[in-house]
């Protein structure tokens, strides 16, 4: 049982499926609820691109559009090789830089971003990314999205990342109607205190791409299922359930080549490597307004 006294799967005896409160207050505690519980099963949950700084996230975050973040992973690694700054990024030959990023999709939109916005750094802000929301959406490629993630992996600010994952489960937690990210972020921002939004971004999203799946979620393997409204709306039976997890929970290697230390699953494979190609839910953390998505 987990801490917060949820029961480990679901179906078992006393188990009673959750529905959406009627009231705002109830509605809120039981989204605290949820992310207490969240938070127990993902004690782990990280950004899952690998970065060494604020440009290789920004940069990561804007090659995630459409793709898996473990493509992007192991991708950067000769992109940051050959352009490690904003400047050299900015220099760039456009079609040696397409070649690098082809892996990711959509790679000539995406190395026009990513020229731009490398501009744009090294022009007007001396070639570091900034630190506020408001400068960041006026880089090339970046929106709200990959904004929050900048802003609440490298500087500490609060933000909500709203990608399909987060929107998907959003939608079935009763927490919002929307499918509008903008509005997602707002009205899910109101139900908790800023000090949780950057986490409850990363636990939500673990969720999604682990076990809540969007064509087939494992709600027979699902930890929080006692508090979901849409419990059955995937496989309940426990044992086929199992067989539908992700990543750590499935026993496979997770999205990153680089791991936190805390991280209980294996590392991803570089490409190349074995079965290294991406698997799993595309769509990564930070897709931004203008890829289509």
């Amino acid at each position: 049982m987990a801490k917060s006294g949820v029961v480990a799967a679901a179906g078992g005896p006393g188990f009673r499926k959750a529905k959406v409160p009627d009231t705002r207050a109830g509605l809120v505690r039981q989204a605290r609820k949820i992310n207490r519980a969240l938070a127990d099963v993902y004690p782990y949950a990280h950004p899952e691109l690998d970065f060494e700084n604020p440009f290789e996230l920004l940069v990561a975050t804007v090659l995630s559009a459409q793709t898996t973040d473990l493509r992007v992973n192991q991708t950067t690694p000769a992109l940051f090789a050959n352009f490690p700054t904003a400047s050299a990024l900015a220099a760039a030959n456009p079609e040696e830089l397409e070649e690098i990023i082809r892996p990711t999709g959509f790679f000539r939109a995406k190395a026009k971003s990513l020229l731009g916005l490398s501009a744009a750094l090294r022009d007007d802000f001396g070639g570091e990314v900034p630190s506020r929301l408001a400068d960041l959406v006026t880089l090339p490629g970046v929106g709200r999205k990959t904004a929050n993630v900048v802003l609440g992996n490298v500087f500490g600010v609060p933000g909500i990342t709203v990608d399909t994952h987060f929107g998907r489960l959003a939608r079935r937690f009763g927490w919002t109607e929307s499918d509008d990210p903008v509005k997602v972020e707002h009205e899910v921002g109101a139900m908790f205190p800023k000090s949780e939004w950057t986490m409850l971004s990363h636990r939500v999203v673990f969720h999604g791409r682990r076990i809540c799946h969007s064509r087939r979620p494992a709600c027979g393997a699902c930890p929080i299922a006692a508090l979901c409204p849409s419990y059955g709306e995937g496989e309940t039976d426990p044992v086929k359930a199992e067989k539908l997890l992700k990543y750590e929970k499935g026993g496979r290697p997770g999205q990153r080549l680089k791991p936190p230390a805390d991280y209980p699953g294996l590392p991803a494979s570089p490409a190349g490597a074995g079965d290294a190609g991406a698997t799993g839910d595309a769509g990564a953390t930070g897709t931004d307004e203008g890829s289509g998505r």
